[in-house]
């Protein structure tokens, strides 16, 4: 839905076995949720996702699931595409990452923290890390994640 003085959050985010696809719906819930009324979310696969939809945005959520100790190849992909039209541009902007991990998630955090430092943006919650089999209970914290950045971003708070 369009709102003409909403704050704008968008939720960027790969999946190939699905399971950070449901950690991503319920990140999508929460930034939804009926108590937020002017925050306008626009929701992107990493494939999809571009320098205009991260220079749209008032802040961002970033899902993942860790690939070889590592952040995926297409969020990777929509990084490089977007660092340098970004680059001083979107300075400040508040962010949050989900991801879930085979191993412990350390390597995808990371490697995502160093890109992002690069464009000057700032992390506000901790991530919503899942490791080892899925746990359904689990999804509450991705919808808390989405409420809370979606919520901050109306508030003022980020």
């Amino acid at each position: 839905m369009f709102m003409a003085d909403a704050k704008h959050l968008l939720i960027v985010y790969h999946t190939q076995s699905g399971s950070t696809s449901r950690m991503a719906d319920a990140v999508i819930n929460g930034a939804n949720h009926p108590d937020v009324d002017d925050v306008d979310v626009r929701v992107r696969t990493a494939l999809e996702a571009d320098a205009d939809d991260l220079l749209w945005c008032d802040g961002f959520l970033l899902g993942t699931p860790e690939n070889f100790g590592y952040m995926s190849g297409a969020m990777k992909f929509f990084l490089d595409r977007v660092y340098y039209p970004c680059e001083g541009k979107i300075d400040g902007k508040p962010y949050a990452m989900f991801i879930r991990a085979g191993n412990d998630g350390s390597g995808a955090m990371s490697s995502l923290r160093r890109i992002l430092t690069g464009l000057s943006v700032r992390e506000v919650q901790e991530p919503v890390l899942i490791v080892g089999d899925f746990d359904e209970s689990r999804l509450a914290e991705c919808e808390e994640l989405g409420l809370t950045l979606a919520a901050g971003l109306e508030a003022g708070v980020f």
